[in-house]
């Protein structure tokens, strides 16, 4: 005891301690001073010396190195429970300040979408959205479950919101992800009646405490029932009643639970599962719809016996076209509304709500123009008279060299063909490919030996342009699984000698430019097409025929890679919008920016064979477009298709021209096309819509 005194006194007394400070020299405490007139100062004194008590003691007394940075136990409690207490208070204070709003989202007042032309001139409206309340009891109780087994089939007996869904969201949302998912129906049928479709912290939160009000205000069934009608079901359709219209034709009540799971399954997301949005879309509908079908025995709905009786996917009936979208409006429309939903925020649930205003970059004159094109040159066709014309499909697009896509023609109209054939990834590009080849040669140069250096090319380098020439590779020629020598077939079989590769270019010498492929490499090759707009995916297999055109590029990108060589290598990927606002706010929308893809002196070197093919090569159906013409014409293999793509000043075009059979989707071969021979490959019609299109722009 003495010797702990000993120490406080010590730590007491020193250098400048006097009289009234610590202890005096008598080692007797000072007094007290006396409350006064002035005992203002002693009170406060008093005061802060107790609160200084309270203060932890931090780093901790009579510990070392790091014991004296651990917490003891009594401190880390007291940290607990401030920050619980805190915790608790805020969630306190924003549950009694959140109100459940007294409107519901303005459905009744639902808009069209609006899209104009370039000059600002109206172009389309789409819309208006379909919905139709319905009465809980007019839904089949196990189509109601079908919906629950999907998304919370504990709604009769939770509190209307998810506490591990909510640890979910907040957990992905301090990852750097979004907050979506985790929600019960009730917090769903928050968002869909009252608040926005806006995946942030703060909205999740609102989100949930409205949902704990309105559990403890309304009845499970009065909650479920706005929830299906308020909720999306994709083609334009909010609410279950309009969706079972939308999809199989028939009213809510009519609806059979194997109908009902496939509902169920829209409500993940329609644009994920409607089927007739592709191949994609329909394998993940039917595994979700067994999903569901399946939840719904598991959780005593559905009995395992009427279960085995569902085997069959119901497939809904084919979504109906907009009356307003006929020629090639649609088509125009699809890109554009496509476009705006990859490069903003605004989603398709929202674009059904309508209230938007779409700025394309669609150009009317030129819309118009490439659609007369297309049916003045193929006023040839007879479907009725020749088989060889049957099942002919046309795609083509003008794209601007800053990627402005100016037109597009679709198909014959919007209305009887819903696929968009300026768009189609199926067409290869056949030789209209060749320009990549040649660009790539003159960036990389080319190698012959394995390990060896890499030469230069230039336009004057010369290359064997024979008939039938063995393709070599640096160890020999090159054997295909067949167990043959791949040789190089020149169109009409002629053999040009020894050529220069811009000679080559111009005149579409096959053999030349495969065994320039194999010499600059294919990985390179496809590097250098990928830098200029065509799609990765689109590529071809990495073979000696991938020079010739396997690929299956869209006209779009067709015509968005040829512009590359008409700005001097600078490539913008293609786009269809420029504003999009709703009811008169803007919307951000990602804006495309030129990228360098070739050195100028290579994108001028292609410019220059092009011209050339032009005046007495493989594009020469483009000279009476008038003076600054680029183009080559293509033929893809086995003669299944047929292209020209070239630009003249800022305007690049490209056109396809298939035959594909309705039934199997397969491409036919295009002998005898319009009456010409069989033997003849490719054809002329898409040099012939290139030039009337072209000499009026």
């Amino acid at each position: 005891m003495r010797g702990r005194r000993g120490q406080r006194a010590a730590t007491g007394t020193g250098a400048g301690a006097g009289p009234g400070v610590g202890t005096g020299s008598s080692g007797r405490r000072a007094a007290r001073p006396r409350r006064g007139a002035a005992g203002t100062t002693g009170a406060l004194g008093t005061l802060g010396t107790r609160l200084a008590r309270l203060r932890p003691a931090y780093p901790r007394p009579g510990r070392t190195g790091a014991r004296r940075w651990i917490p003891s136990w009594r401190q880390t409690l007291g940290l607990f429970g401030c920050l619980f207490g805190t915790l608790a208070a805020a969630v306190a204070v924003l549950y009694a300040t959140t109100d459940i709003p007294t409107d519901l989202n303005a459905f009744a007042t639902q808009q069209d979408n609006v899209y104009y032309w370039a000059d600002g001139s109206e172009m389309a409206r789409t819309g208006p959205v379909n919905r139709q309340d319905a009465a809980l009891d007019k839904v089949p109780e196990k189509v109601r479950w079908a919906a629950l087994a999907a998304e919370n089939e504990t709604f009769y007996t939770d509190s209307g919101v998810s506490v591990s869904g909510m640890t979910r969201a907040v957990t992905r949302m301090i990852g750097g992800g979004d907050t979506q998912g985790g929600s019960t129906i009730t917090q769903q049928y928050v968002k869909n009646a009252y608040l926005n479709q806006r995946q942030t912290f703060t909205r999740k939160l609102t989100e949930m405490f409205i949902a704990v009000k309105l559990d403890n205000k309304m009845s499970k069934s009065d909650i479920l029932q706005g929830y299906l009608n308020t909720s999306w079901y994709g083609r334009g359709s909010y609410g279950i009643q309009r969706a079972a219209h939308a999809y199989y034709g028939k009213d809510v009540s009519e609806l059979t639970p194997s109908e009902g799971a496939f509902l169920a399954a829209l409500l993940k997301g329609a644009g994920l599962y409607d089927p007739s949005l592709g191949p994609k879309n329909h394998e993940r509908a039917v595994e979700r719809w067994k999903w569901i079908l399946d939840r719904m025995v598991v959780i005593g709905k559905l009995s395992p016996q009427e279960r085995a009786t569902y085997t069959t996917f119901p497939e809904p009936k084919a979504p109906p076209k907009p009356a307003g979208l006929t020629g090639q409006t649609g088509y125009l429309v699809d890109t554009a509304h496509a476009y705006a939903i990859a490069h903003t925020d605004v989603s398709d649930k929202d674009f059904d709500l309508g209230g938007y205003q779409i700025h394309t970059t669609f150009e009317k004159p030129k819309a118009d123009g490439l659609a007369k094109a297309v049916a003045d040159a193929t006023r040839g066709l007879d479907p009725d008279k020749r088989e060889a014309d049957r099942d002919v499909r046309i795609g083509a697009a003008s794209v601007m060299a800053d990627g402005r896509i100016v037109a597009l023609y679709g198909g014959p109209d919007y209305l009887k063909q819903g696929f968009n054939d300026a768009n189609s990834t199926v067409v290869p590009a056949g030789t209209a490919f060749s320009p990549f080849v040649y660009a790539s040669a003159l960036t990389n140069g080319i190698q012959r030996e394995r390990g060896g250096p890499r030469i230069p090319v230039t336009p004057a380098t010369v290359y064997d342009g024979d008939d039938k020439i063995a393709i070599r590779t640096p160890e020999g020629p090159y054997w295909d699984r067949s167990g043959k020598i791949v040789k190089g077939r020149n169109e009409g079989d002629k053999s040009w000698g020894k050529i220069p590769l811009r000679e080559a270019v111009a005149q579409s010498v096959n053999s030349s430019i495969m065994q320039l492929g194999m010499d600059v490499g294919l990985d390179k090759v496809s590097r250098t097409a990928v830098q200029c707009g065509i799609l990765e995916d689109s590529l071809g297999p990495q073979v000696p025929a991938f020079s010739l055109g396997t690929t299956r590029p869209s006209a779009i990108r067709m015509a968005a890679a040829y512009a590359t060589f008409a700005a001097k290598g600078m490539n913008a990927e293609p786009y269809s919008v420029t504003e999009v606002s709703r009811n008169g706010d803007p919307v951000s929308v990602e804006k495309s920016v030129a990228v360098r893809a070739l050195f100028a002196s290579v994108a001028g070197a292609v410019d220059d064979a092009l011209r050339q093919g032009v005046q007495n090569g493989h594009g020469a159906a483009a000279k009476a477009a008038g003076a600054g013409t680029a183009a080559t014409a293509g033929t893809g293999p086995d003669n299944k298709s047929a292209w020209f793509a070239g630009y003249r000043g800022t305007v690049s075009t490209a056109v396809s021209l298939s035959r594909i059979d309705p039934k199997t989707q397969e491409l036919l071969p295009l002998d005898g096309l319009g009456g010409t021979a069989k033997t003849v490959q490719g054809s002329t019609y898409p040099g012939d819509i290139w030039t009337r299109y072209m000499a009026k722009r």
